[in-house]
Protein backbone atom coordinates (compact mmCIF):
# COMPACT_ATOMS: atom_id res chain seq x y z
CA UNK A 1 0.00 0.00 0.00
CA UNK A 2 1.78 3.45 -0.86
CA UNK A 3 1.39 5.91 1.48
CA UNK A 4 1.69 9.89 0.62
CA UNK A 5 1.74 12.80 3.44
CA UNK A 6 0.24 15.83 2.32
CA UNK A 7 0.88 19.23 4.30
CA UNK A 8 -1.97 21.84 3.34
CA UNK A 9 -4.68 19.51 3.04
CA UNK A 10 -7.32 21.45 4.84
CA UNK A 11 -8.83 22.34 1.74
CA UNK A 12 -8.59 23.70 -2.29
CA UNK A 13 -6.22 21.21 -4.38
CA UNK A 14 -4.47 19.48 -0.80
CA UNK A 15 -7.77 18.37 0.35
CA UNK A 16 -8.69 16.99 -3.00
CA UNK A 17 -5.60 14.78 -3.60
CA UNK A 18 -5.61 13.73 -0.07
CA UNK A 19 -9.05 12.38 -0.92
CA UNK A 20 -8.67 10.82 -4.49
CA UNK A 21 -5.97 8.83 -3.02
CA UNK A 22 -7.04 7.35 -0.27
CA UNK A 23 -10.16 6.47 -2.68
CA UNK A 24 -7.48 4.60 -4.94
CA UNK A 25 -6.60 2.58 -1.37
CA UNK A 26 -3.80 5.16 -0.34
CA UNK A 27 -2.81 5.65 3.28
CA UNK A 28 -2.99 8.95 3.70
CA UNK A 29 -1.23 11.51 6.12
CA UNK A 30 -2.94 15.11 5.75
CA UNK A 31 -1.83 18.29 7.56
CA UNK A 32 -2.88 21.93 8.17
CA UNK A 33 -3.64 24.18 11.20
CA UNK A 34 -7.43 23.54 11.17
CA UNK A 35 -8.20 20.51 13.41
CA UNK A 36 -11.65 20.93 12.47
CA UNK A 37 -11.13 20.79 8.96
CA UNK A 38 -9.44 17.91 9.17
CA UNK A 39 -11.42 16.09 11.48
CA UNK A 40 -13.61 16.60 8.11
CA UNK A 41 -11.50 15.21 5.34
CA UNK A 42 -10.78 12.33 7.87
CA UNK A 43 -14.02 11.32 8.06
CA UNK A 44 -14.67 10.52 4.56
CA UNK A 45 -11.78 7.77 4.67
CA UNK A 46 -11.38 7.04 8.55
CA UNK A 47 -9.60 3.46 7.96
CA UNK A 48 -7.33 5.41 5.14
CA UNK A 49 -6.52 8.66 6.39
CA UNK A 50 -4.55 9.98 9.67
CA UNK A 51 -4.16 13.99 10.45
CA UNK A 52 -1.99 15.93 12.38
CA UNK A 53 -2.55 19.85 13.19
CA UNK A 54 0.63 21.04 12.02
CA UNK A 55 1.36 24.76 11.59
CA UNK A 56 4.43 25.21 9.56
CA UNK A 57 5.60 28.60 10.75
CA UNK A 58 6.08 27.37 14.41
CA UNK A 59 8.81 25.58 15.48
CA UNK A 60 7.71 22.11 16.80
CA UNK A 61 6.33 21.81 12.70
CA UNK A 62 9.20 19.19 11.91
CA UNK A 63 8.53 17.02 14.72
CA UNK A 64 4.74 16.93 14.39
CA UNK A 65 5.69 16.27 10.50
CA UNK A 66 8.00 13.04 12.00
CA UNK A 67 5.18 12.24 14.41
CA UNK A 68 2.54 12.02 11.12
CA UNK A 69 4.76 9.82 9.00
CA UNK A 70 5.04 7.34 11.93
CA UNK A 71 1.37 7.15 12.37
CA UNK A 72 0.72 5.79 8.72
CA UNK A 73 4.23 4.04 9.00
CA UNK A 74 6.34 5.43 6.24
CA UNK A 75 6.51 8.27 3.38
CA UNK A 76 6.60 7.16 -0.26
CA UNK A 77 5.36 10.39 -1.25
CA UNK A 78 5.16 13.84 0.04
CA UNK A 79 3.37 16.88 -1.15
CA UNK A 80 3.84 20.12 -0.13
CA UNK A 81 0.76 22.40 -0.88
CA UNK A 82 0.98 24.93 1.59
CA UNK A 83 0.62 28.40 0.30
CA UNK A 84 -0.72 32.08 1.13
CA UNK A 85 0.04 35.00 -0.96
CA UNK A 86 -2.54 38.32 -1.39
CA UNK A 87 -2.24 41.27 -4.36
CA UNK A 88 -0.49 43.60 -2.10
CA UNK A 89 0.67 47.14 -3.88
CA UNK A 90 0.67 49.20 -0.72
CA UNK A 91 3.14 46.30 0.87
CA UNK A 92 1.87 45.52 4.22
CA UNK A 93 4.47 44.14 6.56
CA UNK A 94 1.68 41.80 7.96
CA UNK A 95 1.06 40.27 4.75
CA UNK A 96 4.51 40.27 3.33
CA UNK A 97 6.02 38.53 7.01
CA UNK A 98 2.82 36.03 6.83
CA UNK A 99 3.86 34.81 2.88
CA UNK A 100 6.91 34.74 3.77
CA UNK A 101 6.86 32.52 6.70
CA UNK A 102 4.74 30.29 4.96
CA UNK A 103 5.97 30.28 1.59
CA UNK A 104 10.05 30.33 2.42
CA UNK A 105 10.39 29.04 6.28
CA UNK A 106 7.91 26.66 6.67
CA UNK A 107 8.18 24.87 3.09
CA UNK A 108 12.14 24.84 3.47
CA UNK A 109 11.44 23.12 7.25
CA UNK A 110 9.24 20.79 6.05
CA UNK A 111 10.88 19.83 2.17
CA UNK A 112 14.20 19.74 4.44
CA UNK A 113 12.90 17.17 6.83
CA UNK A 114 11.43 15.58 4.13
CA UNK A 115 15.05 15.31 2.08
CA UNK A 116 16.60 13.64 5.45
CA UNK A 117 13.97 11.04 5.74
CA UNK A 118 14.42 10.22 2.61
CA UNK A 119 18.09 10.45 2.92
CA UNK A 120 18.35 7.67 5.63
CA UNK A 121 15.48 5.68 4.05
CA UNK A 122 14.85 5.71 0.58
CA UNK A 123 17.98 3.94 -0.46
CA UNK A 124 16.09 0.90 -2.35
CA UNK A 125 12.56 2.21 -3.07
CA UNK A 126 12.47 6.02 -4.48
CA UNK A 127 10.92 8.51 -2.55
CA UNK A 128 8.87 11.86 -3.95
CA UNK A 129 8.76 14.84 -3.20
CA UNK A 130 6.25 17.02 -5.12
CA UNK A 131 5.78 20.82 -4.44
CA UNK A 132 3.17 23.18 -5.47
CA UNK A 133 4.73 26.42 -6.47
CA UNK A 134 3.55 28.61 -9.11
CA UNK A 135 3.78 30.13 -12.49
CA UNK A 136 4.13 33.53 -10.57
CA UNK A 137 7.76 32.63 -9.83
CA UNK A 138 8.50 33.20 -13.55
CA UNK A 139 8.42 37.15 -12.74
CA UNK A 140 8.85 40.04 -10.13
CA UNK A 141 4.63 40.50 -10.23
CA UNK A 142 4.54 44.13 -8.72
CA UNK A 143 1.61 43.80 -6.59
CA UNK A 144 2.50 40.44 -5.60
CA UNK A 145 6.13 40.93 -4.74
CA UNK A 146 6.48 38.91 -1.97
CA UNK A 147 4.66 36.12 -3.39
CA UNK A 148 6.02 36.04 -6.38
CA UNK A 149 9.83 36.35 -5.08
CA UNK A 150 8.83 33.22 -2.24
CA UNK A 151 7.74 31.31 -5.63
CA UNK A 152 10.75 32.12 -7.12
CA UNK A 153 12.62 30.88 -4.10
CA UNK A 154 10.99 27.39 -4.28
CA UNK A 155 12.16 26.92 -7.78
CA UNK A 156 15.58 27.66 -6.87
CA UNK A 157 15.45 25.60 -3.73
CA UNK A 158 14.06 22.62 -5.07
CA UNK A 159 16.93 22.98 -8.08
CA UNK A 160 19.21 23.31 -5.76
CA UNK A 161 18.20 20.08 -3.68
CA UNK A 162 18.11 18.29 -7.01
CA UNK A 163 21.12 18.50 -7.64
CA UNK A 164 22.23 17.61 -3.79
CA UNK A 165 20.56 14.40 -3.81
CA UNK A 166 22.37 13.60 -6.91
CA UNK A 167 25.38 14.28 -5.00
CA UNK A 168 24.86 12.33 -1.71
CA UNK A 169 23.56 9.56 -3.49
CA UNK A 170 19.66 9.71 -2.25
CA UNK A 171 17.11 8.01 -3.75
CA UNK A 172 14.96 10.81 -4.39
CA UNK A 173 12.80 12.76 -7.32
CA UNK A 174 12.06 16.20 -6.89
CA UNK A 175 9.34 17.55 -8.89
CA UNK A 176 8.44 21.47 -8.84
CA UNK A 177 4.71 21.52 -9.83
CA UNK A 178 3.70 24.99 -11.34
CA UNK A 179 -0.18 25.75 -11.81
CA UNK A 180 -1.58 29.17 -13.22
CA UNK A 181 -4.60 30.80 -11.59
CA UNK A 182 -7.02 28.01 -9.51
CA UNK A 183 -10.20 28.67 -7.95
CA UNK A 184 -9.59 27.73 -5.04
CA UNK A 185 -9.91 29.47 -1.14
CA UNK A 186 -6.56 31.48 -1.88
CA UNK A 187 -8.43 33.38 -4.40
CA UNK A 188 -11.48 33.51 -2.82
CA UNK A 189 -13.24 37.38 -2.71
CA UNK A 190 -11.34 38.23 -6.22
CA UNK A 191 -12.07 38.61 -9.29
CA UNK A 192 -12.03 36.42 -12.13
CA UNK A 193 -8.33 35.46 -13.22
CA UNK A 194 -7.41 34.80 -16.75
CA UNK A 195 -7.44 31.23 -17.95
CA UNK A 196 -8.54 30.37 -14.20
CA UNK A 197 -9.26 26.57 -13.46
CA UNK A 198 -10.95 24.69 -11.37
CA UNK A 199 -10.06 21.88 -8.74
CA UNK A 200 -11.85 19.54 -10.73
CA UNK A 201 -9.74 20.30 -13.68
CA UNK A 202 -6.58 20.78 -11.98
CA UNK A 203 -6.79 17.29 -9.88
CA UNK A 204 -5.75 14.78 -12.30
CA UNK A 205 -3.54 16.64 -14.12
CA UNK A 206 -1.75 17.41 -10.73
CA UNK A 207 -1.51 13.96 -9.18
CA UNK A 208 -0.17 12.51 -12.66
CA UNK A 209 2.80 15.49 -12.34
CA UNK A 210 2.87 13.63 -8.32
CA UNK A 211 2.94 10.29 -9.77
CA UNK A 212 5.79 10.65 -13.08
CA UNK A 213 7.84 12.98 -10.43
CA UNK A 214 9.18 15.06 -13.62
CA UNK A 215 11.65 17.75 -12.81
CA UNK A 216 9.57 20.51 -13.43
CA UNK A 217 5.01 20.31 -14.59
CA UNK A 218 3.48 23.63 -15.44
CA UNK A 219 -0.40 23.21 -15.53
CA UNK A 220 -1.48 23.58 -18.23
CA UNK A 221 -0.52 23.71 -21.56
CA UNK A 222 -1.84 26.99 -21.78
CA UNK A 223 0.04 28.53 -18.73
CA UNK A 224 3.32 26.62 -20.46
CA UNK A 225 2.88 28.69 -23.28
CA UNK A 226 1.86 32.43 -21.38
CA UNK A 227 5.29 31.21 -19.06
CA UNK A 228 7.44 30.76 -21.83
CA UNK A 229 5.95 34.04 -23.67
CA UNK A 230 6.97 36.20 -20.04
CA UNK A 231 10.67 34.82 -19.95
CA UNK A 232 10.90 36.62 -23.19
CA UNK A 233 9.66 40.17 -22.33
CA UNK A 234 13.00 42.54 -21.90
CA UNK A 235 12.96 43.85 -17.99
CA UNK A 236 12.52 47.41 -19.83
CA UNK A 237 9.15 46.60 -21.33
CA UNK A 238 7.98 44.17 -18.17
CA UNK A 239 8.08 47.05 -15.72
CA UNK A 240 5.54 48.97 -18.12
CA UNK A 241 3.08 45.85 -17.74
CA UNK A 242 -0.25 46.12 -15.75
CA UNK A 243 -0.79 42.79 -13.90
CA UNK A 244 -3.42 43.18 -11.45
CA UNK A 245 -3.45 39.92 -9.59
Amino acid sequence: MKKIIIIGASSGMGMRVATDFARMGWRVGIAARREDRLKEVKALYPDRIEYMTIDVTEADAVDRFYKLVELIDGMDYLLYASGCGWSNPELDAARDEETISVNVLGFTRIVNAAYKYYKQTANLHCGHISVITSVAGTKGIGVSATYSASKRYQWTYLQALDQLAYRQHVNVSITDIRPGFVDTPLLAGNRNYPLEMSVDYIAPRLEKAILKAPRVKVIDSRWAVVTALWRMIPDSCWRRLRLDL
